[in-house]
């Protein structure tokens, strides 16, 4: 969903997006509860940023156990904070940042780690601060020196 320079493609994103609510209708919301991830992601890029906070706020609704829990937690809440931003709300993206960092993990943050796109538009407004709290949030559930130990084998 990217325009080939890495900046997204709002015509692309908005595409993706009708493909994943069509998949959502038809998998339900009781079995669809995982795309709502994808869902908030492209309706953000696409603009679509009421859409976007519907879908991030029924991910931190449902607060039910399970291995898709942490990831839930994690995106919803970097994609309110990511709305704050762009709202001016820069007090509501620090929280949400920290929320997001307070995330329980899932197999998908403990691998491959946590979205830094929150992180990345605080540090561009001086905001090191909390960068480096969620910094340090997201080491609880990843361990990224554990890759270089896999290269070092």
């Amino acid at each position: 969903m990217d325009d080939g320079r890495g900046e997204p493609d709002p015509s692309a994103a908005a595409r993706a997006l009708i493909q994943f609510e069509r998949a959502y209708q038809l998998v339900g919301k009781s079995r669809g509860e995982h795309l709502l991830q994808y869902l908030a992601k492209t309706a953000l890029a696409s603009g679509k940023t009421e859409r976007a906070r519907s879908y991030a706020n029924a991910m931190l609704s449902d607060d039910t156990s399970g291995w898709d829990l942490g990831n839930r937690v994690h995106h919803g809440n970097l994609i309110l904070g990511r709305l704050a931003l762009a709202e001016g709300n820069l007090e509501e993206a620090r929280d949400r940042v920290l929320r997001a960092g307070r995330t329980p993990g899932s197999p998908q943050l403990n691998s491959f780690g946590p979205n830094m796109a929150l992180a990345r538009e605080l540090l561009e407004r001086g905001e090191t601060a909390v960068v480096l709290e969620y910094f340090d949030l997201c080491s609880k559930f990843w361990n990224s020196d554990r890759h270089l130990e896999d290269l070092a084998e």
